[in-house]
């Protein structure tokens, strides 16, 4: 989330009820969590096994517990007690809950030539280009931008908070929800199937690219990042932070972990499970996924085992 314009880190400091360590005279532009992390940005840390991955990131101040720290050069800690805390103040700020008082907001905008069906919801600040067809009970949240040509089918909600939580076992609700200042881009030409539920990024975008098709009840994470012409069948379920380039097809069920990168042109047949990186112009299957044909020789192989094993009882010692 980027803020209007800069602000001092003495001024950020009385918000948060912070101290400043390091470099004063930095104004950060904006905040964002570690994945999305760029110059000028603040992220918050408050666990030591990642304090040297928000140091080091591209980050031009970091929220912190502790000063026992060695701070890059130029760069700013923000010293509070609970960095967690410290950021949900900072998104209220910047980004405040504001109820709808209207099916279609009054500051949303819609292109010459759209359709927005009976019961749907259009949040705050959405856009929503030209010749864009938003079939009955779809919910698009705050922020949210549209391109053109789009279909959505309906019951499909666009824009829903991240699954994203801080987890502490020592206080009586252990996760407490990250809030979500981040918003979803729909690019041109893409058509949504019926049920399906893309979240908002935490504090950046999710982004669905021009031309790619979803089936119905599809579920795209937070921060994902869905390269052009790309094609999910029914019940694909990919978590957060992915990136997924151009032209790739995931079949039926398939389930993708965080934070990984498939290549261009993959494909992954039905209910393949991704625990990690695949390259391009592949096909997968299995879960975890292999590459087909190597995938198919083993089960040849697995099939042949009572008759080896035969071979080998019947063998004279």
């Amino acid at each position: 989330m980027k803020f209007p314009t800069p602000v001092t880190l003495t001024w950020m400091a009385t918000l948060i009820d912070a101290e400043v360590v390091g470099n004063a005279a930095v104004t950060p532009t904006g905040i964002n969590e570690i994945h999305k992390v760029e110059q000028g940005d603040i992220v918050f840390v408050d666990h030591p096994k990642y304090y040297d991955t928000c140091l080091q990131s591209a980050a031009s101040v970091i929220i912190i517990n502790s000063t026992a720290v060695q701070i890059p050069e130029g760069k700013a800690l923000l010293y509070t007690a609970d960095p967690f805390e410290a950021y949900l103040k900072i998104v209220d700020y910047f980004k405040p809950f504001t109820p709808s008082e209207k099916a279609i907001s009054s500051s949303a905008k819609i292109g010459a030539g759209s359709v927005v069906m009976p019961n749907c919801y259009i949040g705050n600040h959405v856009v929503i280009g030209k010749n864009t067809i938003i079939h009955p009970n779809v919910t698009i949240g705050d922020d949210c931008i549209i391109g053109d040509h789009v279909v959505i089918q309906s019951g499909t909600v666009i824009g829903s908070d991240a699954f994203y939580y801080n987890t502490k076992k020592n206080r009586p609700v252990w996760f407490k929800r990250m809030k979500s200042c981040g918003h979803v881009v729909i690019e041109d030409y893409v058509e949504i199937g019926a049920g399906c539920t893309i979240d908002r990024g935490v504090t950046s975008e999710t982004r669905i690219g021009r031309g790619s098709i979803l089936d119905n009840q599809v579920h795209i994470g937070h921060d994902t990042l869905v390269g052009k012409n790309c094609l999910f069948a029914a019940q694909v379920g990919i978590a957060g932070a992915v990136v997924i380039e151009d032209g790739v097809t995931l079949w039926g069920q398939v389930g993708v972990s965080k934070t990984l990168t498939i290549g261009e042109n993959a494909v992954v047949l039905a209910q393949g499970g991704v625990p990690s990186d695949l390259e391009g112009n592949k096909v997968y299957w299995g879960t975890p996924t292999q590459e087909a044909a190597v995938k198919r020789r083993e089960l040849v192989w697995i099939k042949r085992i009572p008759e080896l094993w035969k071979k080998v009882m019947d063998t004279p010692s």
